[in-house]
């Protein structure tokens, strides 16, 4: 029989977040190979952290009942290959604002570390090696975000004390912002050139896939550093890689294409790259986040209101 009080499915226990609404009932599941309750019952989905897509959209053919489905990641193409399972009407929202200060963050670290040589310093003294000499800086460099959402532009925060040169903003379509213009991706060739450090920090979309493509990679100017804390897919790695192993272009990437990066890929072992295990979202920033989303999500739905973050609604 089914449960007259709707449920709600959690991959956290309620009694960690605080301010839910008591109008529900809350279940937790993380991806575990048994379900806690009917998935029937369940109005109001929030998949599992880090977890496969198979794993996130399994319950998704057992909800008719289901009104949300709230990802906990800014991206949400690994449920959207689950979508024709729901029934018309289910409303998906992203986890906007969720992880900007984590990515922001590492995308700092990336371009600082990159520059200032701290990859080589780390070999350098695994093998009691001196490493001195001169490094560059932030400082004076010409930056050119490439995606200039939520994360773009808590990442332009973190840049803005270390005395740019410049600051490029570009963004699907231009706009204006009170830090300044928002440039088209039409506008990329011409912007490439001019960059010292390139950050890729959009969505993947059918329109991003593929975007730094060796077409883009070559209007790069030579010695610029590629960073990459979107999705593996938006570079085209084996353009990549032949831009890395002619020494021309150096790059850190916080997610790759595949990922995980198998052993043995040659993008491991390229010049000039720096290689973090996709762990732009995933900071001791995550949680207390996720948990204030969450309570804000549940306490609308509860009352009626709109949602936060609603990225599309199934037809």
């Amino acid at each position: 029989m089914s449960s007259p009080t709707p449920e709600v499915w959690l991959p956290y226990p309620a009694e960690d977040i605080d301010g839910l609404p008591g109008s529900f009932r809350y279940r937790r599941w993380d991806g575990e190979d048994e379900f806690p309750a009917d998935p029937a019952d369940c109005v109001f989905y929030v998949t599992p952290y880090m977890k496969s897509p198979a794993v996130s959209v399994r319950p998704f053919a057992r909800m008719p009942r289901l009104q949300v489905v709230q990802t906990l990641t800014a991206g949400i193409d690994h449920v959207l290959g689950g979508l024709p399972a729901l029934h018309p009407g289910v409303r998906l929202c992203n986890a906007r604002g969720v992880h900007d200060a984590s990515t922001a963050e590492l995308a700092l670290t990336l371009v600082l570390a990159s520059l200032r040589g701290i990859p080589g310093m780390v070999r350098g003294q695994d093998r009691e090696e001196w490493h001195g000499g001169f490094y560059e800086a932030l400082a004076d460099k010409s930056v050119l975000l490439v995606g200039y959402g939520a994360i773009g532009a808590a990442i332009e925060d973190r840049l803005a004390p270390f005395e740019c040169a410049r600051i490029t903003r570009v963004a699907r379509s231009a706009r204006t912002t009170g830090r300044g213009p928002v440039h088209a991706f039409t506008e990329l060739p011409a912007l490439l050139p001019g960059a010292d450090v390139v950050i890729l920090a959009t969505p993947l979309t059918e329109e991003t896939e593929g975007l730094a493509d060796a077409a883009f990679l070559a209007r790069m100017k030579d010695g610029a550093l590629l960073v990459n804390v979107a999705r593996g897919p938006v570079a085209d790695t084996a353009a990549l890689l032949a831009e890395l192993e002619s020494g021309r272009l150096r790059a850190a990437l916080d997610v790759t294409d595949p990922e995980p990066l198998p052993a043995g890929h040659p993008l491991w072992h390229a010049p000039g790259v720096l290689i973090t295990p996709h762990v732009g979202g995933s900071s001791s920033a995550f949680l207390p986040r996720a948990r204030r989303l969450l309570a804000r999500q549940l306490t609308r739905f509860a009352a009626g209101e709109s949602l936060e973050n609603t990225v599309l609604i199934t037809e």
